[in-house]
């Protein structure tokens, strides 16, 4: 989870150096077709899962909203520093806990309700309203957060019914054709630089994935979630080390209440499932 925090960090600092003179639509564009070089070996898999209409339905849903979550996502990384970008993501999961009780009839006990409102105070330190100026970078973030929930609901029930390999592979293809009209109407040649940043962006986020697998694999969430908090560490470093960008210690702290909320959402699920499979907590 270290490793993974790191790569994620790396992410976003080559994103932020190598989107800044070109449309957001277009970075995210080309950071999904270069990155199809790593469908290659899913295309057995693909084929023969024989996906029904209606699964293929649902993941063209999710291919949409993960591309507008993209599309914020980039947008935001050009106009907030590292560091609020970083914070204001940890917020997917308290949307993802919301969203899972509104559209999936998932049960909403007292502790977890008192963990999402701590979530929510968290983002109100980040974002302090009223107390300064919100920047249209600040508006997509939340904008982007809240369209990861859905992608990643969406995930939660095709995961259901087809293995993992499918899940990724399709949000590759999907998300890489519904990103094209958008990068279309907002073209603009992309130097050799653009492009080397832009397949690097692909390579460390795939290994991020991978090494974050690993993690869950090797480790329970109690273990693993805390560790999340590191990523925000090394965001402000990143920020003031190579794009000058200060040290904000509201923003730190407000990260830290949303990654204790979500960690105790995360610790409790975790218990919840061990005890209907009639596990020892």
């Amino acid at each position: 989870m270290i490793l993974t925090g790191l790569l994620f960090v790396a992410v976003t600092a080559a994103v932020k150096h190598g989107a800044q003179q070109l449309p957001a639509a277009e970075s995210a564009f080309l950071r999904y077709v270069l990155g199809l070089v790593f469908l290659v070996p899913m295309i057995k898999p693909l084929i023969a899962a024989r996906l029904t209409q209606r699964q293929k339905k649902w993941f063209w849903i999710r291919g949409f909203t993960h591309s507008l979550a993209i599309i914020l996502w980039f947008f935001a990384m050009t106009r907030i520093t590292i560091a609020e970008v970083t914070a204001m993501n940890y917020m997917t999961p308290i949307y993802i806990t919301l969203g899972a009780a509104l559209f999936l009839g998932e049960r909403l006990a007292s502790r977890r309700i008192l963990a999402i409102v701590a979530g929510f105070v968290g983002a109100l330190i980040i974002l302090r309203p009223g107390f300064r100026e919100l920047s249209d970078g600040h508006f997509a973030m939340i904008g982007a957060a809240m369209f990861f929930s859905v992608s990643y609901l969406t995930a939660k029930r095709m995961a259901d019914e087809v293995s993992a390999t499918v899940v990724v592979a399709m949000l590759s293809i999907t998300v890489t054709v519904c990103l094209f009209p958008f990068a279309f109407a907002v073209w603009q040649p992309p130097t050799i630089e653009q492009l080397f940043l832009m397949f690097v962006v692909a390579i460390l986020a795939t290994a991020g994935h991978y090494t974050m697998t690993f993690a869950f694999a090797a480790a329970p969430v109690s273990v693993t979630q805390p560790v999340v908090f590191l990523q925000l560490v090394w965001s402000v470093l990143t920020g003031a080390i190579f794009f000058a960008e200060p040290a904000d210690g509201w923003v730190i702290l407000g990260g830290a209440v949303i990654v204790a909320a979500t960690t105790f959402i995360a610790i409790r699920e975790a218990m919840l499932r061990r005890a209907l499979k009639g596990e020892t907590p």
